[in-house]
């Protein structure tokens, strides 16, 4: 926004309603990252109470990347450091691994690439198979990131590049991790991290990955156009390898193809969506059958699943609910993935008022995989939605499982 002074004279709702707009943010996923209802925020944006303490508008700032309370509350600048939040107990560790600056190096043997290569790969694995996936592999990960800055310093020429390729894979994974969970700060850090070991590594592959990682970022931050445009970039970059490259080359267009799908369709363009999901769509069948990408996890499996959610966020709710009925569970190689397809279908469920449904199918989701939908904002944002607007029939039940995703209602 251009300014503070604009909205001059105006009440905290108003403001918070005003700015969250230009964000381009619904009212339901600003809620769910604060840990409230949609009916809370609303009655805060109207002005039907009081204006909420100080601890919660620091977190309504962070979910809206507002840097200066002054722009939530009009009053001189605060500047009071929006942001070191910690909304899972992994936070703290990857902050520390991340954020620290070792000026020197032990002189303890130079770690082999190959090792850092293949320990990042079952970090990778240990992500999409554990039921508690932020826990999991936050025991592991600042231990990996620790290591692999420690090769880049001490490594040389082609080794130097193959760790800073794995160092890559390891932020491309802290920022799977912090996602939702973290401030955006420690967010950009990581991505911009995840960018600039791949430009050591210097090799098409990373460097498309890095650009999903950060497009992840752009797309959650409110740079919906700048990760549409850095997705089609990386699409481009990797678009010569397509004929004579690996298996992976392959996928990580295609993955970056879902990438910009499901980014345009959060910027409402159906027909960008739509196009790019036909391309990722075609790329699928130039894959082996089974194959899975180690990271995005694009295959077959993954691209029905971002056709639903695709569907949802264009709001073609018939058709969302048609291609998750046709999807096999077990073909989706990650519990995370699984969670997140019976919350898709929850939230189609929720566009058609059907709140029984969005209610089962919101709880299977969280049988699946409890942990991400405590984590994810739309998740939370429903699960009180259903509290407050649900009916009776189902509120006993909506109000149960918002206390187990942590949802004040």
């Amino acid at each position: 926004m251009s300014g503070v002074d604009e909205l001059a004279g105006l009440p905290i709702g108003r403001r918070i309603q005003i700015i969250r707009e230009r964000r381009g943010k619904t009212r339901a996923v600003v809620a769910g990252l604060v840990g409230r209802s949609d009916e809370w925020l609303k009655a805060v944006e109207r002005g039907r109470m009081h204006p909420p303490r100080l601890d919660m508008l620091v977190r309504l700032g962070e979910a809206l990347g507002v840097t200066d309370l002054a722009e939530l509350t009009g009053e001189q600048a605060l500047n009071l450091g929006i942001g070191r939040r910690a909304g899972h107990e992994a936070v703290p560790a990857m902050r520390e691994a991340i954020e620290e600056m070792p000026l020197a190096v032990s002189g303890a043997p130079a770690p082999s690439p190959a090792d850092l290569e293949r320990r990042v790969a079952d970090a990778w694995h240990l992500w999409h198979t554990s039921s508690t996936p932020r826990a999991s592999v936050g025991a592991v990960l600042p231990g990996l990131i620790r290591e692999g800055r420690r090769a880049v310093r001490v490594l040389d020429g082609l080794p130097r590049r193959q760790a800073h390729a794995a160092l890559s894979a390891a932020y491309a994974l802290a920022e799977q991790v912090l996602a939702w969970v973290s401030d955006s700060a420690l967010l950009w850090l990581v991505a911009d991290r995840c960018m600039a070991s791949a430009e050591q590594a210097d090799e098409p592959d990373t460097l498309a990955g890095a650009a999903w990682v950060v497009g992840n970022v752009w797309r959650s931050t409110g740079r919906e156009e700048d990760a549409y445009t850095l997705a089609n970039d990386a699409a481009d970059l990797l678009s010569p390898r397509l004929a004579d490259g690996t298996d992976d080359s392959r996928a990580l267009w295609g993955a970056v193809r879902l990438h910009a799908s499901i980014t345009a369709a959060r910027l409402g363009r159906e027909g960008d969506a739509l196009r790019q999901l036909d391309q990722a769509d075609e790329m699928t069948h130039r894959l082996p059958t089974g194959y899975t990408h180690p990271w995005t996890l694009f295959g077959r499996a993954n691209t029905d699943l971002t056709g639903v959610n695709v569907r949802v966020d264009l709001r073609q709710t018939g058709s969302a609910l048609d291609h998750a009925g046709n999807l096999d569970l077990d073909e989706i190689p990650s519990v995370d993935r699984r969670a997140r397809l019976w919350l898709e279908t929850a939230r189609a469920y929720s566009q058609r008022n059907d709140h029984t449904g969005a209610l089962h199918t919101l709880q299977r989701a969280t049988e699946v995989c409890a942990e991400s939908m405590r984590s994810h904002p739309m998740a939370r944002g429903l699960a009180g939605e259903l509290v407050t607007s649900g009916g009776r029939m189902v509120e006993r039940e909506a109000r149960a499982l918002a206390g187990t995703l942590g949802v004040t209602v």
